[in-house]
């Protein structure tokens, strides 16, 4: 008989099932509003409701709350707002009115220089995350790939005094991460080695652990999906002063004396998440890997080269549900960040007309070149604060039009701008299903380790509200019980109260 699916199994089988309901909403583009008629691709009893509602109101909506004063919706329109919210993996959010991240008040100074309030929360909770790990595995030796500027892998050499291999494939972001390096090595020596700049306290400041003087390796190259563990860095782009090195670990196996890594990836674009669970599925000598992602767009899917396996799907039961292809639409969806538009709605900010105007702009250059569909028009600085032919004639030029020759104040046009609640009711409905673009690829990755017969886990770990890829994946070979024991009460210890500083050096 055939065994009974997992919570993670349904719940993706589930996802695919209703996508595949509201594809036409899924992939549809908000700048083709106009041109393409997409209001009248609503459900006919949704359209009254959502052309009625207010902004506060579609973010009770999308928030799973009444939907403010005077909100009546239909059943179907609730039923389907219900069914995306709980089919979506739980996004941990913490109550209370959404708020700017501030400098993470236990962080060390030195470590918080270049690195902006959102990184520092990030790296911070991260951070603890792997520390966690290490003392669980037994390793000390973390792999950061995609480092960039090296801001997580000086926390876990300096502050946390892990051993730490950065990995990046360009060239100047290397270069820049061991500057950061020697600054903060300069520091130390001047201070000896508490890091203390002198001055009275700051504001809010708790006492921080010294840090540790041994900075992370830096390594320049990129990382080949199919290549062996010990021989899985191709050479950087821009390839730097010197060649990639095959195996920055030492070691035949790839690892220092046969010791075992950790690997980590915060934030790593597209196909190089699914290449670190690859590595691990496939390396003995890593112990664990965290792996958070980003740009779901830009991941791969079959048909793919022979040799060149796709980012999605990765797991046997994925690949297997009916439905489960996502287009480039449906994944860039997925990088939306649900927490701060409803916010927008929440404020009736002004911001919101900007995806009237573009859609506006969009049916004015197919008009002008018929050819062109959807071209990058790039973002437009304060465009909620100018006036629609003010915006067109920044627009215009950037897709090779000239102002002039189009009517930027036609009644066509007026007509159009007088729809901007439409466009915006049309938006809310549609990111309703984005969070579960974003379930289904990251249950997939999961499914994939569970296959293979590996710890897993997908934790909640950065507030979405200003760190909207919040979820992490951590696999392990050995249970993980006493890795995520207790990870919801550390995130009330790392609460960070902010701290008020100087700039320095023009940062």
């Amino acid at each position: 008989p055939a065994q009974p699916l997992t919570p993670e199994q349904r719940r993706a089988a589930a996802i695919t099932r209703l996508l595949g309901l509201y594809q036409p909403l899924l992939d549809a583009y908000v700048i083709d509003f106009f041109a393409e008629g997409l209001w009248a691709q609503l459900p006919p009893p949704w359209q009254p409701a959502l052309a009625a509602a207010t902004p506060p109101q579609l973010a009770g909506l999308l928030g799973g709350r009444a939907g403010g004063p005077g909100a009546a919706w239909p059943l179907s329109l609730l039923a389907f707002a219900a069914a995306a919210r709980a089919l979506a993996l739980p996004r941990g959010c913490p109550g209370g009115s959404p708020c700017p991240p501030c400098q993470s008040s236990r962080l060390h100074p030195l470590l918080r220089r270049h690195v902006k309030p959102k990184k520092q929360h990030e790296i911070r909770r991260l951070g603890k995350l792997l520390q966690r790990l290490s003392e669980a595995t037994g390793c000390d030796h973390v792999v950061d790939i995609g480092a960039g500027q090296g801001h997580l892998s000086r926390f876990l050499a300096f502050g946390l005094g892990l051993s730490v291999t950065a990995v990046e494939g360009d060239s100047r972001l290397v270069s820049m991460a061991e500057r950061f390096d020697r600054e903060l090595l300069r520091e130390l020596r001047k201070t000896g080695g508490s890091g203390s700049e002198g001055g009275p306290p700051r504001r809010c400041q708790p006492p921080t652990s010294p840090l540790t003087p041994r900075p992370p390796r830096h390594v320049a190259g990129r990382l080949d999906p199919v290549a062996p563990w010990g021989e899985f860095l191709l050479p950087p782009n821009p390839p730097g002063s010197d060649p990639a090195v095959k195996n920055p670990l030492g070691g035949p196996g790839g690892s220092e004396g046969g010791q075992r890594v950790l690997v980590t990836g915060l934030h790593a674009c597209g196909d190089l998440s699914p290449a670190l669970l690859r590595h691990f599925a496939r390396s003995p000598s890593v112990a664990a890997v965290t792996s958070v992602a980003c740009c779901h767009m830009k991941l791969s899917t079959p048909p793919q080269p022979p040799g060149s396996p796709p980012g999605y799907p990765l797991s046997a039961f994925v690949a297997g549900l009916p439905g489960h292809q996502l287009s480039y639409r449906a994944r860039e969806a997925a990088c939306h960040a649900l927490e701060e538009f409803t916010g927008r709605l929440e404020r009736g900010s002004d911001s919101l007309r900007v995806h009237c105007y573009r859609a506006a702009l969009e049916t004015l250059i197919r008009a002008a070149r018929p050819g062109l569909r959807r071209p990058g028009v790039q973002t437009v600085k304060k465009a909620h604060a100018l006036s629609f032919p003010q915006y067109a004639c920044l627009g215009l030029p950037r897709v090779g039009l000239d102002p002039a020759t189009v009517p930027l104040d036609s009644v066509a046009v007026v007509a159009m701008l007088e729809q901007q609640h439409k466009v915006v009711a049309f938006v809310s409905v549609t990111l309703l299903l984005a969070p579960l673009v974003e379930t289904l690829v990251l249950l997939d990755r999961l499914l994939y380790l569970r296959e293979q017969g590996f710890h897993c886990a997908l934790v909640p770990l950065f507030d979405p509200r200003f760190s909207p890829r919040n979820l992490v994946l951590v696999a392990s070979r050995t249970p993980l019980d006493a890795v995520l024991a207790g990870l919801d009460e550390d995130s009330g210890e790392d609460e960070d109260t902010g701290v008020t500083e100087p700039p320095r050096n023009g940062q």
